[in-house]
């Protein structure tokens, strides 16, 4: 994927809690679209390999959920966390992590990750296939800077991280301020 360009259209599977629902588990099925999460809006999407693994965990999201005011501050309406995982195991590790800030996209079957150009195997570590690590701004569905992890590839030896940090991003939104501000 590349700046300039649209995201793909793609109908995310989601649960959503729903009280009217009842019992112990009061969610139900949600379909949202890509126009459902990025129309309208300067949003951040950023995807990793998979929810609870060791880097995704300890540093980009919660980088994300700590630096999100700071985001807003520089005109960011909403972080997104995408993975190729189901809403279940989504919803669970946003529940895990105490978000208040990243509302996560469950890429259940991939689908989205695959039209970006982003889906890998990771078969040498039993995940099947899986989204290289990236990041985006986004702008109206259209990517307007793509931040992409070095050597993407089939069961990668590594998880390279650091293009997709969200101290890159906020490199790239002050140097864009600065350049508005010097006009």
């Amino acid at each position: 994927m590349q700046a300039g360009l649209k995201l793909p259209d793609v109908t995310f599977r989601t649960r959503v809690r729903d009280e009217a629902v009842g019992g112990p588990n009061p969610f139900r099925w949600q379909d949202m679209t890509t126009a459902d999460y990025f129309a309208g809006k300067r949003v951040i999407l950023f995807s990793l390999p998979g929810a609870f693994t060791p880097t995704c965990s300890t540093y980009q999201l919660p980088g994300f959920e700590k630096m999100a005011d700071e985001f807003r501050a520089k005109g960011i309406d909403d972080i997104y966390c995408m993975s190729v995982n189901d809403s279940f195991v989504m919803n669970k590790w946003a529940q895990d992590q105490g978000l208040n800030n990243v509302k996560v996209i469950p890429d259940g079957s991939g689908e989205f990750t695959r039209k970006v150009g982003m889906l890998v195997a990771k078969d040498n570590l039993g995940f099947g296939m899986r989204s290289w690590r990236y990041a985006a701004i986004v702008n109206n569905g259209i990517v307007e800077a793509w931040f992409e992890e070095p050597g993407r590839g089939d069961n990668h030896g590594e998880d390279p991280y650091g293009e997709s940090s969200p101290e890159n991003l906020m490199k790239y939104l002050d140097a864009q301020n600065a350049a508005v501000a010097a006009e």
